[in-house]
């Protein structure tokens, strides 16, 4: 567990699928997160994917993980230097969304990730993801290139520097 002021992360473990399952099957998760099957073991045990269950204020209401870029040949983010880190993340529980957590977390989260050495966080939104856009940019990413098909899906590559 990692705690930082009001937001707590704790690694995901088995006993947390179903919430994440739950999570996933919400309409505000399923409109830009493309992941039909639930997390398993195996997933769990990649080295190259820290997952993450975030909470505040002891509740849990958001999903969060960070990979290394490098961990995939094909990766549309394996030009960047080496140490960087990719993020990902939903809030799950829907009374949390619009009221300012995601810029938060994901924030504590940046910095941390920072502090470790990280020289590049990316991250990828669907570039109709305006929400997800404003946030990132609020945090200091910038587009990287134009949007692009990779095997994830339609992206907007974003960078933010330490």
């Amino acid at each position: 567990m990692i705690a930082t002021g009001y937001y707590r992360f704790s690694k995901v473990t088995l006993d947390d699928l179903a919430l994440l399952e739950a999570w996933q099957s919400t309409p505000h998760v399923q409109k830009w997160w493309d992941s039909c099957e639930p997390y398993d073991e195996a997933d769990l045990a990649d080295s190259r994917v820290a997952r993450w269950i975030v909470s505040a204020s002891e509740r849990p209401f958001a999903y969060m993980q960070d990979y290394t870029v490098h961990g995939w040949g094909d990766h549309h983010f394996a030009n960047l230097p080496r140490g960087s880190r990719g993020i990902d993340q939903y809030i799950g529980d829907p009374a949390m969304v619009g009221v300012g957590h995601g810029s938060e977390f994901i924030g504590a989260r940046m910095q941390i990730l920072f502090d470790e050495g990280a020289p590049v966080i990316a991250t990828d939104p669907h570039p109709d993801n305006e929400r997800a856009i404003a946030v990132y940019r609020k945090l200091g990413f910038r587009p990287s290139g134009p949007p692009q098909e990779t095997r994830w899906g339609l992206i907007l590559p974003m960078l933010a520097r330490s």
